[in-house]
């Protein structure tokens, strides 16, 4: 055989061969810590980030391959996640929530950290600004302490005579919380209903919460935005219906559970967006230069049934405006 046709030979077969090394440099690993138990809802979500990947030219398995931890909402848990994901050495980490991220970055401050759905990360002390987070963490944030307003609004709408409200929060999960007290409280000035906080710990605790809130007939509820809310937001419904509190949730799941009314950003859509900052860090960019942003889509969800369950009316013009209507 000739020298030319015997490299050409060789060369076709090298060409068939599997390169492990190869393989490996095209093969980037990405690893989500979240706050929640596997679901429907939160599975939508995780489709959401892995159909943006693939549209972004990232394949499963060829190009990428992530890993899921979940976590739930027991901190202790989830630090133990933590430590798993960061010694796996991924090349970015997803962070669905506020503790899943102060935990990650206790862990890590090289590896690139990219979260989903939070609030307040410059008071958490995250990211150095919106504009230029700096270090090794960026990405979106869910609703600002303004929401609370809205949340009153549209519990006055639908139960006019409400003169309280009580807002109750996991502090443990909603480390947070302080941003969104004072505004609450002056908006509820401003409505002329009496506030009441209630920080609670255990879903024990919030059930005796509800049931002293229950002897006054003109009591309305807001449930924090916060993990431990959304991962138990079907116990949630079940205890305020019980004891018949009209509740505004921050979950788009809780009216298909039976609650009553959900405000808030569209969580499949930050997911999706924040596929997109993990595609831009993979082909090379710094998280420090990436900047944080605000969510662009929300939405409303009604329980019609509910609504009539409590005595209530939900007005024609927010069954139009209401993304999901629950008969």
């Amino acid at each position: 055989m000739r020298r030319r046709d015997f490299i050409a030979l060789m060369g076709g077969v090298a060409a068939t061969l599997p390169c492990p090394a190869r393989a490996q440099s095209r093969l980037r690993r990405i690893g989500m810590l979240l706050q929640f138990r596997q679901s429907p809802e939160v599975q939508n979500w995780v489709d959401a980030f892995s159909k943006e990947l693939e549209q972004q030219g990232w394949r499963e398995g060829y190009d990428i391959k992530s890993e899921i931890y979940w976590a739930g909402t027991d901190l202790n848990v989830v630090r133990q996640k933590a430590k798993e994901l960061v010694a796996s050495k991924p090349d970015v980490i997803f962070s669905s929530s506020s503790p899943t991220t102060a935990i990650l970055i206790k862990e890590t401050r090289s590896i690139p950290i990219v979260f989903g759905n939070l609030v307040d990360p410059i008071g958490q002390g995250f990211v150095a600004s919106l504009a230029k987070p700096g270090g090794n963490v960026t990405g979106f944030v869910n609703l600002e302490d303004s929401v609370t307003g809205k949340y009153l609004e549209l519990l006055k709408e639908i139960a006019p005579r409400l003169t309280k409200v009580l807002m109750f929060y996991n502090p443990e999960t909603a480390p947070y919380h302080d941003i969104y007290i004072p505004p609450f409280k002056a908006a509820a000035a401003s409505h002329g209903i009496e506030p009441i906080v209630a920080p609670y710990h255990h879903l024990v605790e919030l059930d005796s919460i509800m049931a002293k809130q229950a002897k006054d007939l003109n009591v309305g509820q807001i449930a924090m935005p916060d993990g431990f809310a959304s991962a138990n937001h079907e116990k949630l419904v079940e205890m305020a219906n019980k004891y018949r509190l009209p509740t505004i949730y921050a979950v788009r799941a809780a009216p298909a559970a039976g609650g009553l009314i959900a405000y808030g950003n569209d969580i499949s859509d930050n997911y999706r967006r924040a596929a997109g900052y993990v595609s831009r860090i993979l082909k090379g960019e710094r998280p420090s230069n990436l900047p944080v942003q605000f969510p662009v889509k929300f939405y409303l969800a009604v329980n019609l049934k509910t609504a009539k369950m409590l005595g209530l009316e939900v007005p024609l013009f927010l069954q139009q405006q209401a993304d999901d209507v629950i008969e």
